[in-house]
């Protein structure tokens, strides 16, 4: 797996120092023109050992835009889905590595499929069989196995599926659970025959010509010409704020009706509630949060002392009222205290 060209690919000789150092030069090339760090991929049909030598060999990041002494952020793309010889573990040593388990189990809850509720993903992280949370690189989906190629499989939740996608990368974004990366996609005109994408193999979005489509921003800043630009939907931007305001706050507070309406909280930070039930929710839960007036950032925004969305009250006690009607088009509600208004 280690030692072979890979579908045809070439396969550099890592175990020379000549070539280690290749790398390690074009890497740091990149690094001195501000780049922060790499994703290794296909790293999985590398030695673990060769990855080190080179990664070794990387100067620190450029101190023009970083603080003195910060190493490249390094990730490694390892597919393990567990019952094969070559496991993520074996490279935690170099950086973090992909979690591919993660997006196809988050898929399966939200879906509902195989039993699954929400409920059940009280001890998500660790307690799933994933790797360590710092070592965790975790997505919802990735350019892979939204096309149905890599690793995942059905369940994978994608743009195409925007009502769950959004749930999936809410909670994922909420959750405290390892390093997390946001998709950012652009479409393609699919067409299944047995089950299968024969337009998998589609590029990005082209001219006659076959030049490159620009990617044009919409007035409600999400973006045109067939960018899907899932970064910048509201839902999920905001949802990246939400990530930053409770960065290092312990995962608290959480409550669910057994079912797939669940809540949880970060600290005195953060609060977020999903109703993934059939049926409507009217629930008075703990937020953790000081009292006052906050504005949910996924209906909405704060913009100025105003909010764009729902209003949430959270009294004296930190208790605070959650009706949320599974015909939403987002069935969920955060709040944290940087939207309090």
């Amino acid at each position: 797996v280690r030692d072979c060209k890979l579908t045809s690919l070439l396969d550099l000789a890592l175990e020379k120092d000549y070539v280690r150092t290749k790398v390690a030069e074009y890497m740091n090339h990149l690094i001195d023109m501000g780049v922060a760090g790499f994703r290794i991929d296909a790293a999985k049909h590398m030695w673990p050992g060769d990855i080190r030598a080179f990664l070794d060999k990387l100067h620190n990041l450029n101190t023009r835009w970083f603080s003195e002494g910060t190493k490249p952020f390094i990730f490694q793309e390892v597919i393990d889905l567990g019952g094969e010889p070559i496991t993520g573990s074996q490279y935690f040593g170099n950086g973090r590595v992909t979690e591919f388990k993660y997006g196809a189990k988050l898929g399966t809850v939200i879906r509902k499929w195989n039993g699954e509720k929400m409920a059940y993903l009280k001890n998500w992280g660790e307690g799933w069989g994933f790797v360590p949370s710092d070592r965790a690189l975790v997505f919802v989906d990735n350019h892979d196995n939204q096309r149905g190629h890599g690793a995942g499989g059905a369940s994978i939740l994608t743009f195409w599926d925007a009502r769950l996608y959004k749930m999936a990368v809410g909670f994922m974004l909420a959750h405290p659970y390892g390093f997390t990366r946001v998709m950012s996609s652009y479409r393609w005109p699919r067409y299944f025959v047995n089950g299968a994408d024969v337009n998998d193999w589609y590029g990005p979005p082209s001219n006659s010509d076959g030049s490159t489509k620009s990617v044009t921003i919409n007035a409600d800043t999400t973006c045109g010409n067939d960018w899907v630009c899932e970064h910048r939907w509201r839902q999920i931007r905001n949802m990246v704020v939400f990530r930053n305001v409770v960065d290092g706050q312990p995962f608290s507070n959480w409550w669910d009706n057994g079912s797939n309406q669940v809540a949880f909280g970060r600290g005195n930070k953060g609060f977020i509630v999903f109703n993934n039930d059939d049926w409507y929710m009217n629930v008075n839960l703990q937020t953790g949060l000081p009292a006052g007036t906050y504005c949910d950032v996924i209906s909405g925004q704060k913009e100025g002392n105003a909010c764009t969305g729902k209003q949430v009250y959270v009294s004296s006690d930190g208790m605070a009222n959650f009706q949320i009607s599974n015909s939403d088009e987002d069935p969920f509600v955060a709040i944290h205290v940087n939207d309090k208004l």
